[in-house]
């Protein structure tokens, strides 16, 4: 069991949730950089800037936000496919040079075929995951090679494939930017297998977390590689367990209404197995384990990480730790009041996890 665990949150463009529609230019440069420093503040790890077909430039995103702040880190989300990985590689060479080798990249093969459309993509579902296998090898051989080289493979072909920039970051002595991963189907396991540093899953019940990671460890010691594990949630905390849950329920009438004024109605399943996965949980009611809340994700077709942890800090720091006992060594929070959470996480559930993590290390190096 690792002694160190990990936090990312996430920051937008602007404010939006599921409770706070979109509102203004799509672009507020002062949110953006309130929002990444109240990160640091907190004692964030790492922000995760998400991928939209229609949203704005998320490496442009990442660059902006490094650029005021000093010490976190960044987990940019790129789907495969848009860019050749010959240029990625020198774009994300780039950005880890200027941020100080401050660069993660989630690497998103594409769960809806309908996103993907919409930047002219047409490969189906499985394509996309060979296609990322392929993609992330090209990456890797541009920033380690010395030397210029030929690629020739199903979806990309290259003569003289170099790049005079490389990351900062290296594993193993050679170049390399994080690679964080996600994606629960048959075709993306073998992939997550061999390219994973961070596989990343959804906020799922102990039962289908410890299912899925067992899935991908069996998948990386094929390949003679060990894989770190991220779960996300939607931490709701309140001084006491009551008004926590109470605030759940007003964040689920908010989500309600405003799908209905919005004209969405109730939230068809989204495609992603990741999604489906969330829905099969709510199957089983909207309070799972000790704390575990899906009500929110079964509300809007299991879109993004939407399951939520609901409790005091202690609670739900404590249902984090049962988590950590899996493997799990990496949280994803992000909260439903985006900004205001993320600084409410680090006055006690971020320093109280970190704490309870710690005395269970020692307590078993102990008994050891």
């Amino acid at each position: 069991m690792s002694d160190s665990i990990e936090f990312i949150g996430m920051i937008q463009a602007q404010k939006v949730s599921e409770i706070h529609p979109a509102r203004g230019p799509a672009i507020d440069r002062d949110y953006v950089r309130a929002f990444a420093q109240a990160h640091e503040t907190a004692g964030f790890d790492r922000v995760l800037v998400p991928h939209h077909s229609t949203s704005p430039d998320a490496t442009l995103t990442v660059a902006y936000a490094a650029s005021v702040t000093e010490r976190i880190h960044f987990m940019l989300a790129h789907r495969p496919g848009f860019v050749a990985p010959t240029l990625a590689a020198r774009q994300f060479a780039s950005l880890d040079q200027f941020s100080g080798g401050r660069l993660g990249v989630h690497y998103i093969s594409g769960g809806s075929d309908e996103e993907q459309k919409r930047d002219g993509d047409w490969l189906d579902h499985d394509q996309r995951y060979a296609r990322t296998d392929e993609y992330l090898e090209v990456l890797r051989k541009v920033w380690t090679s010395d030397k210029p080289f030929d690629h020739e493979g199903a979806h990309y072909r290259f003569k003289d494939a170099f790049s005079e920039v490389k990351p900062v970051q290296t594993l193993n002595g050679r170049p390399h930017v994080p690679v964080y991963f996600g994606g629960a189907s048959e075709a993306a396991i073998p992939v997550a297998g061999k390219h994973a540093d961070v596989y990343a899953l959804w906020g799922e019940s102990l039962a289908q977390a410890a299912e899925l990671t067992g899935r991908v460890r069996a998948e990386a010691a094929k390949q003679g590689r060990n894989v770190r594990f991220s779960v996300s949630f939607r931490p709701i905390l309140a001084e006491t367990e009551a008004k926590a849950w109470e605030r759940a329920d007003n964040i689920l009438t908010e989500t309600r209404r405003l799908r209905v004024v919005q004209g969405f109605g109730r939230g068809g399943p989204q495609q992603s197995e990741g999604a489906k996965r969330l829905l099969a949980a709510a199957e089983h009611g909207t309070r799972l384990d000790k704390r575990l809340w899906t009500a929110v994700a079964q509300e809007i077709g299991g879109r993004s990480n939407s399951t939520a942890l609901v409790g005091t800090p202690e609670q739900v720091a404590d249902a984090l730790l049962d988590y950590h006992a899996l493997g799990v060594t990496t949280f994803l929070i992000r909260g439903f009041d985006p900004l205001e959470d993320a600084i409410d996480y680090g006055r006690e559930l971020i320093p109280r996890t970190r704490e309870l993590v710690a005395q269970r290390v020692a307590a078993q190096r102990k008994a050891a």
